[in-house]
């Protein structure tokens, strides 16, 4: 006899019992055999679509909520642009290194004769000596005077005047001009002077004093070079600042020194004299193509 009484209204089942589960019954779809087939089945369509879309779940394309693959490492499979010399073509590349190649001989030799001209003498030093001082005076002449024992204490002013040919003929001599003063006003309250408004014109000097007698005349071949370059100096300055000169043709130069002494400090009881001392070198006469080549 049924649990439950046949009027009760429920749809029978698909057995011909009523809907209503008895107590020993499972709920539907958990353990029926009809909800094991269905489950069958469900996997069996999804394992086909899944090989149809992707191929196998574990080669195909990611799940949903899986993470995304990496992106392969940068460079794999590209070139990575040249940069540099490099990126040069071959051609220039060999320029390159040839223009390294003169720069780093020129230097090697460059330090090799200034410590020739510097070391005590030697074999090399006396065998090349007229090679080493063409290449090294008077442009990268080497002295010590700041780090002597009686370090100079006097004030040396380089002053050149000149006679000028004139476009009516006649000749002109100028004043005295003072170069050293023009140096001085250029480095004074400027931060990044020049090396040559500081050391142009005083390391001539010094070059010229050094290669000369006591009586202004030149010693050997160095003597003569000393005056040469003093002379270019003078006429290329007076070309800039001196209107007279600009104006004509410069004939002659003489340059003379003015020494001053540095006078002590008011506390010490050393007294030294504090007129200027002046050493004036003869007349030089100006080449042609160092005076511009004529009455411009």
């Amino acid at each position: 006899m049924d649990a439950y009484d046949e009027d009760s209204g429920a749809p029978p089942g698909p057995n011909g019992s009523t809907g209503t589960r008895l107590p020993d019954q499972p709920p539907p779809g958990e353990g029926s055999p009809e909800a094991s087939r269905n489950d069958s089945r469900n996997d069996s369509r999804n394992d086909s679509g899944g090989e149809a879309r992707g191929g196998s779940r574990s080669g195909g394309a990611p799940e949903a909520g899986s993470p995304a693959p990496a992106d392969p490492p940068a460079g794999e499979g590209s070139v990575a642009p040249r940069t540099g010399v490099a990126a040069l073509s071959p051609r220039y590349q060999v320029g390159a290194a040839l223009a390294l190649a003169v720069v780093g001989v020129a230097a090697c030799v460059h330090l090799l004769m200034v410590f020739l001209s510097l070391a005590p003498a030697n074999t090399v030093s006396k065998q090349h000596g007229k090679a080493v001082e063409e290449w090294v005076y008077p442009e990268f002449e080497q002295n010590w005077k700041l780090f002597a024992p009686n370090p100079l204490q006097q004030n040396i002013a380089v002053q050149v005047r000149a006679e000028v040919r004139m476009k009516d003929g006649t000749v002109r001599t100028t004043g005295w001009t003072d170069l050293s003063a023009q140096d001085g006003a250029a480095i004074d309250g400027n931060l990044v002077p020049s090396h040559t408004q500081q050391n142009e014109l005083r390391r001539a000097w010094d070059f010229l004093v050094a290669t000369h007698t006591p009586d202004n005349r030149p010693v050997g071949m160095r003597g003569a070079l000393s005056e040469q370059y003093v002379r270019r100096i003078v006429v290329m300055r007076l070309d800039r600042t001196d209107p007279t000169s600009r104006a004509g043709v410069v004939q002659r130069v003489q340059v003379r020194s003015s020494t001053t002494n540095v006078q002590p400090p008011k506390w010490s009881r050393e007294r030294v004299p504090d007129k200027p001392v002046y050493r004036v070198l003869p007349w030089w006469p100006v080449p042609a193509d160092e005076a511009a080549g004529g009455v411009r």
